[in-house]
C-alpha cells in the first residue's frame, strides 16, 4: 500500500512537474530581460526539481587527464547480471594501469554517487564499477538478492576481471568486500584482490554508534519488515517484488538535516532569480543526483540491517555466506587500507579501522590506516580532500601491492 500510494501521488503531480520543467527551462532567454519573468522561471525550475527520479543518471566520464594529457574514456558493459552490471571505463591509451573494482553501495542511490571517485581513480588505474540495478526494474522471476548474493556477485565480478585486480569499497559494501576477499583468500583463488581499500564502512558498528546505528537498533527486524518493505506496483518490470523503497531511504537521510536541504533549495531559487546560473548549476547537479533513488531488494536490506547493524556478525566472527563462515584471518597476501573521516556522522571513527584487527594474518607492512581530518561521510570519497589527501594514499597502497606481487 505504501509504494502504491507513493506512485499514485507521483502520477497525479506529474503533469504539473512537467509544466514547471518546461516553464523553468526554455523561458530563460526571455527571463533574462525582465526580473518578474526571471523570478517566475526560477520558481518553476525549483518546483520541477522537487521530485524523485528512478533511473540512473549518466556518469558523464568522457575523458580523464593521464600524465598531463586528456585521454578519451569509453563506458562499456563488461558483465551483466540480473541485479547489477560490471561497468568498465576503458581509457583510450596504451598505458597499462592496475585494474580496480570500485564496489558501490546498494543503499538507495545509484552507483553514480561515486562518479568523482571513479574519475579520480581513472588517472592511474583501469577502473570497473559495480553498477547496481533498481530492484523495481528487475522481474520477479530473477529471484531474490540478499547480502550473500551481493558478496558472491563481488567474487563473480573479480573473477571476470581476472588475476591482478584491486578492490575499493565505499561505505556499505565494506562488509561484503571484506567477506569476499576472505573467502577467495581461503580458497587461494587467483583472482583474489591484491589490495583491499575500505572507506567509511560499517565493519564494527558497536564502536562509537551514530544516529544511524542507534536507529537500526530501536526496532526489531520484524518491525522493519512490516513497516518498511513494500511490493513494487504495476506497471514496473519488477511488479510484486518486495523492496525497501529508495524514497524511504532518501527521506531518512534528509530527515537527519532537513534545514540544510531547505536552505539549499532557497539558495537555488535566489541564484536563478538573480541570473547566477553557474552557482545554481552546482546545487542543481547535486540534487539531480541526490534525488535519483534506487529501490533495494527486501532480502538485502533486511539482512544488512540485522547482520551488520544489529548482530554485528562480521565483527563477532559469526558472518556466513551460504554455509561458509567468513574468516578474515584467511587474508594473508592482500594489502589492507582503511579510511575514515573525522566528522563522519554515518560511519563513525573506529568502525572501519576495526578491519585491521580482524585481519590478523596480514603482515604489518601491508596494513595502512588513514584518518582524514575535517571531512564528513561524503568527503571521504569526493571533494578536495579526497583528491588531494585521501586518493594519494589509495594510489600508493594499490601500486605498492601491485609491485609486491
Amino acid at each position: 500500500m505504501l509504494y502504491r500510494a507513493y506512485q499514485t501521488n507521483a502520477d497525479l503531480l506529474s503533469p504539473s512537474r512537467l509544466a514547471a520543467q518546461y516553464l523553468g527551462g526554455p523561458a530563460w532567454d526571455e527571463a533574462a530581460a525582465r526580473g518578474a519573468l526571471r523570478q517566475f522561471a526560477a520558481l518553476a525550475d525549483v518546483y520541477s526539481r522537487l521530485r524523485l527520479t528512478h533511473t540512473r543518471p549518466a556518469y558523464g566520464i568522457d575523458s580523464v587527464m593521464v600524465d598531463g594529457e586528456a585521454v578519451e574514456v569509453h563506458e562499456e558493459v563488461f558483465l551483466r547480471a540480473p541485479f547489477g552490471t560490471l561497468l568498465h571505463f576503458r581509457k583510450n591509451t596504451a598505458v597499462v594501469h592496475p585494474p580496480v573494482l570500485l564496489a558501490a553501495p546498494l543503499s538507495g542511490h545509484f552507483a553514480t554517487l561515486l562518479r568523482e571517485t571513479a574519475r579520480t581513480l581513472l588517472r592511474d588505474h583501469d577502473v570497473y564499477v559495480t553498477d547496481w540495478h533498481n530492484a523495481r526494474d528487475v522481474p520477479l522471476w530473477e529471484g531474490g538478492f540478499g547480502l550473500d548474493d551481493y558478496t558472491l556477485q563481488l567474487i563473480a565480478f573479480l573473477e571476470a576481471i581476472g588475476p591482478g585486480a584491486h578492490m575499493v569499497a565505499v561505505c556499505q559494501p565494506c562488509v561484503a568486500a571484506l567477506a569476499a576477499t576472505a573467502l577467495m583468500s581461503e580458497d587461494d583463488h587467483p583472482a583474489a584482490p591484491r589490495s583491499l581499500t575500505l572507506m567509511a564502512g560499517p565493519v564494527d558498528c558497536r564502536i562509537n554508534p551514530t544516529a544511524v546505528n542507534k536507529l537500526a537498533n530501536e526496532r526489531s527486524i520484524d518491525w522493519f519488515e512490516r513497516n518498511l518493505i513494500s511490493r513494487v506496483p504495476w506497471p514496473h518490470a519488477g511488479c510484486m517484488r518486495r523492496v525497501y523503497p529508495g524514497f524511504l531511504q532518501l527521506a531518512a537521510f534528509m530527515s537527519m538535516n532537513p534545514q540544510r536541504h531547505r536552505q539549499q533549495f532557497q539558495r537555488l531559487y535566489e541564484h536563478l532569480a538573480a541570473g547566477e546560473l553557474d552557482q545554481a548549476a552546482v546545487i542543481r547537479d547535486f540534487y539531480d543526483e541526490y534525488l535519483a533513488v534506487n529501490d533495494l531488494p527486501a532480502e538485502f536490506y533486511l539482512q544488512t540491517v540485522e547482520r551488520v547493524f544489529q548482530t554485528y556478525d562480521l565483527a563477532r566472527g559469526a558472518l556466513t555466506v551460504g554455509e561458509r563462515r567468513v574468516d578474515p584471518a584467511a587474508i594473508r597476501r592482500t594489502a589492507l587500507l582503511t579510511v575514515e573521516g573525522e566528522r563522519d556522522d554515518i560511519c563513525a571513527i573506529g568502525q572501519t579501522v576495526a578491519a585491521q584487527d580482524l585481519c590478523t594474518s596480514v603482515r604489518p607492512y601491508l596494513k595502512v590506516h588513514h584518518l582524514q581530518a575535517g571531512v564528513g561521510h561524503y568527503g571521504v570519497f569526493s571533494g578536495s580532500k579526497w583528491n588531494a589527501q585521501i586518493y594519494p594514499r589509495v594510489r600508493e597502497t594499490i601500486h605498492m601491492a601491485a609491485e609486491l606481487h
